[in-house]
């Protein structure tokens, strides 16, 4: 790959054109560190960590995202009237038969949490899990509601709540992404989910890999140049760097460039860093098999766990992994099924695995789907969309384990009690990391923008 010199007046006779300059380095890490990464920065450093609102009690977050939203009536939240009216109509639902979970909830653990026989090994976890049975959101339909969980907003482009965090704590190890998205889905808002909208767009998330894509064979795109060495391509960015500089010098100030600087270097430093944290081959065979590495059914999700926690551990501030598809109006006892087969020993493995190694304490673990579903049946076995009542859980960072938040009524279908809207949970997460989520604000277009708007009031109740 040549880089071709021209004559420009803004550098002199033999400078190089700007874009002669990214179009030449477009083949490797510069196009994904100039994709939008040059936009308005803050200080010539602006993922260097940052001093919270107040103490914290989480560090980082790992998010498991269930695409599609997993029934809360027969995972985490236990109806007993559903056995009891089994075949009655609700006034509210007219010809749709009220359908009783096929499984079996016990109690776990020293809390007692009735947890479904779905998540056997999940459930020896049970006294670290806080069950929040009062969700709800806005729009029962997947694209609206899961951008809604993302970035607060289901009508308008707005940063996600990954970007949010990155943009108010900054990262913790400067060779690697502060925020990560493993294969996120490429609809229902695609990259809105991890994008960052108008904040600057270092703080968006890298994206790892593609929607049921084997996360073994993923990896970021454009990140390495297989045409030239690392050495060639350390030679080119630092030539390109002191053009930067000596414009730099010129404007006395600039966040734009500023921030082209930083996200070049970045790039370049995470040509081998990703690779090597994605690289589990040195971990004891004990973990693989924990994480069901080496089961079929699990081995995928399992993997994107593990790599979870090695992001967390090597100090990644926001790392989502996606599970899907939940999204059961048919065949709800198969499907659902194999749904949790895939992700019940992983989880349980993430959550052992953070405990072992002191992480679990600083590290905010949230598992949940973009709403619910009803308890009465679509078709056959299957279950509608429910956006008035559903089930997350959260775990570690300085949540109070064994205990249930919120209610649904006696048939699952509406939050009743210590309700929790995206909002709220939005506001708890912030909080939990030490930020004020009316203080986290960003001025656009004239005014102030929070990632939950003018609502969220923080679950306190569940703060250790």
């Amino acid at each position: 790959m040549q880089i071709q010199q021209t004559n420009t007046s803004e550098y002199g006779s033999s400078a190089l054109s700007r874009r002669d300059i990214l179009k030449g380095l477009s083949t490797g890490f510069g196009y994904m560190a100039f994709s939008g990464m040059h936009a308005d920065a803050r200080s010539s450093a602006p993922l260097n960590p940052k001093r919270p609102h107040f103490t914290p009690k989480a560090k980082r977050v790992i998010f498991c995202c269930m695409r599609g939203g997993p029934s809360h009536v027969d995972t985490f939240d236990y109806k007993p009237a559903l056995n009891r009216d089994k075949g009655k109509q609700l006034n509210k639902f007219k010809n749709r038969e009220l359908m009783p979970s096929p499984w079996e909830f016990k109690a776990h653990g020293q809390s007692g949490l009735k947890i479904s026989s779905l998540f056997p090994k999940l459930a020896q976890h049970s006294d670290d899990l806080c069950i929040l049975n009062g969700m709800h959101s806005s729009v029962p339909a997947h694209p609206q509601s899961f951008l809604q969980l993302h970035t607060g907003s289901f009508q308008f482009v707005r940063p996600s709540m990954g970007s949010w965090i990155l943009y108010g704590l900054g990262t913790e190890n400067q060779n690697l992404p502060g925020f990560i998205s493993l294969c996120p889905p490429n609809n229902v808002g695609g990259a809105q989910n991890y994008g960052s909208a108008f904040l600057p767009a270092f703080y968006q998330g890298t994206k790892i890999g593609e929607f049921n894509q084997n996360i073994r064979t993923a990896s970021v795109r454009n990140l390495n140049n297989q045409n030239i060495s690392s050495r060639s391509q350390r030679q080119q960015i630092d030539f390109v760097q002191s053009l930067n500089r000596k414009l730099l010098q010129r404007k006395k100030q600039s966040s734009q460039i500023e921030g082209v600087i930083e996200s070049y270097e970045l790039a370049f430093r995470m040509q081998s860093a990703v690779p090597e944290l994605m690289d589990i081959n040195n971990e004891k065979k004990s973990t693989i098999n924990d994480y069901g590495i080496n089961n079929r059914t699990t081995e995928n999700f399992g993997r994107q766990c593990l790599m979870a926690r090695r992001f967390a551990e090597a100090g990644v501030r926001f790392i989502e992994i996606t599970h899907g598809n939940w999204d059961q109006h048919r065949n709800l006892n198969s499907a659902l099924t194999r749904n949790c087969s895939a992700t019940d020993q992983p989880l349980a493995a993430l959550l052992k695995d953070l405990k072992n190694r002191g992480l679990l304490e600083e590290t905010l673990v949230i598992w949940g789907g973009e709403f619910g579903r009803t308890p009465h049946i679509k078709q056959a076995d299957g279950r509608d969309h429910n956006s008035t009542g559903f089930s997350f859980w959260v775990a570690g960072g300085g949540v109070k384990g064994g205990m249930k938040y919120g209610a649904t009524d006696e048939h699952g279908v509406a939050a009743i009690e210590n309700r929790m809207h995206f909002h709220d949970l939005h506001a708890t997460i912030l909080h939990l990391l030490g930020i004020n989520h009316e203080m986290l604000t960003y001025k656009y277009a004239g005014r102030d923008f929070r990632l939950t708007d003018v609502h969220g009031e923080i679950a306190h109740d569940i703060i250790a």
